[in-house]
């Protein structure tokens, strides 16, 4: 190997260095800018109750459906990694929620969905203790809603 390409190898690891250590810090700093963003919900985020993240999503109520399938453990070992996932039949959905209903702030997820989307999203939760997980689907300007208990044990000997 050449002395001229040994140089170019290293000006390039140097570049490919100081663009991973921007991007570590862009994504470090992401987090504080989270509230600037148009249209992010954090009010509903900051929420420490169910209720209050609902209000402040949707404003609005919901009712149970069995539309609205909430699938998740009945027991789970691990609290930190709680699989759940949620899918619905009704027409024209265009956002789903998942809520921990004891969690220090009870919404988890919130997803905006496009017009034809599948109505379906999974995603992992942490959650803090034995609680209800709510999953509430917006159809047609309405919103429509189904829970699942989900017991929290630790290292799988009790809760």
């Amino acid at each position: 190997m050449s002395f001229e390409s040994t140089a170019s190898l290293e000006a390039t690891r140097r570049t490919a260095l100081r663009l991973l250590a921007g991007l570590g810090l862009y994504g470090i700093s992401m987090p504080a800018f989270a509230d600037a963003v148009p249209g992010w919900p954090a009010d509903a985020f900051k929420a420490k109750t169910a209720d209050e993240a609902l209000v402040a999503l949707y404003g609005k109520k919901f009712e149970m459906s069995d539309k609205v399938s909430i699938d998740g453990p009945d027991i789970a070992e691990n609290g930190g990694v709680v699989p759940i996932s949620v899918d619905t039949k009704l027409p024209n959905v265009t956002s789903i929620s998942i809520l921990v209903a004891e969690n220090p702030n009870a919404l988890a997820s919130s997803y905006k969905l496009g017009e034809g989307a599948n109505p379906a999203v999974g995603c992992r939760l942490k959650m803090a203790k034995t609680t209800k997980v709510i999953a509430v689907v917006e159809s047609d300007g309405k919103l429509y809603a189904a829970s699942r208990d989900v017991k929290v044990t630790l290292g799988g000997c009790g809760g």
